[in-house]
């Protein structure tokens, strides 16, 4: 299922879940006692604010008589999402930008990861993981990727800080690959690319990603990420300051031309490394 979508969907399953508890003659009160939650919390669900857990929406079905349906719906929506609950709303997003601008400073933005790099990022957050859910996580982030090779991809203006390109990811082989593809999306004229040496020292904006994006007919957003959450924010004042933030950060780093022969100069250094060992 898109994710475009996928809100209309957790709204579908709200409607029906109110029709159904009306068609059974329940208040709210009632079904949420006898699945062992509150009524408001039904009440949130029906509205799509909350989404149920796995085993309330199993109950839900046994009073409900409705023969599995808010299961199997409920599968639909969570173990096929492949991406994280508050993300899954960004890459709609990106989808509908005319602009992103982003800034990393300690791992390759996903838009722009190889398929290599990006099994390394998702085996490291995931050890115990199967094959098979590793796989799912590099598909959908392959998917992403898509975005930037079609005639209608936004405008996108991304900056490395060097940290990126020194930490091998996956090894020496795997970083080489990754930074020369890079450096062929910057040749390509996919994206503006920028890197933020070392030398520059102290900024503003040390160590946190951000991702800017601005639409035709909509206000922009700004997100932000933390451990295991994700801030999008559309607030006018906040978007504001991040702009600037991010502007700084643009004056301190190097020119294009300059930041694309370091990238191709640590992805030489790379390949030397796999060399070597």
């Amino acid at each position: 299922m898109a994710n475009g979508s996928r809100q209309a969907a957790w709204e579908f399953f709200g409607t029906e879940l109110k029709r159904r508890r009306e068609d059974a003659g329940l208040t709210q009160a009632e079904l949420g006692c006898r699945v062992f939650v509150s009524g408001g919390y039904i009440g949130q669900f029906e509205q799509a604010i909350r989404k149920p857990q796995l085993d309330v929406a199993s109950r839900i079905d046994e009073i409900l008589q409705t023969d599995g349906f808010f299961e199997r719906l409920w599968r639909k929506l969570i173990v096929d999402q492949p991406y994280t609950e508050y993300f899954a709303h960004v890459v709609e997003l990106e989808r509908l930008a005319t602009e992103i601008c982003e800034y990393a400073p300690t791992v390759v933005p996903g838009l722009l990861q190889t398929r290599e790099y990006a099994r390394a990022v998702f085996l490291a957050g995931n050890p115990l993981s199967p094959d098979d859910h590793i796989e799912d996580l590099i598909k959908g982030r392959m998917d992403r990727a898509q975005l930037l090779k079609g005639a209608a991809r936004p405008r996108y203006w991304v900056i490395l800080h060097e940290t990126v390109l020194r930490v091998a990811v996956g090894g020496p082989h795997v970083m080489a690959h990754q930074l020369s593809h890079i450096a062929a999306m910057a040749r390509e004229r996919k994206m503006l690319l920028q890197v933020l040496p070392f030398a520059t020292g102290a900024h503003r904006e040390m160590g946190k990603m951000m991702k800017l994006m601005s639409f035709d007919d909509a206000p922009p957003t700004v997100y932000t990420e933390a451990v295991l959450s994700g801030n999008l924010l559309d607030e006018p004042a906040v978007v504001k300051r991040t702009r600037s933030s991010y502007d700084l950060i643009r004056a301190a780093a190097l020119s294009p031309e300059a930041s694309l022969t370091l990238i191709e100069s640590a992805a030489e250094d790379h390949r030397r490394c796999a060399s070597a060992t």
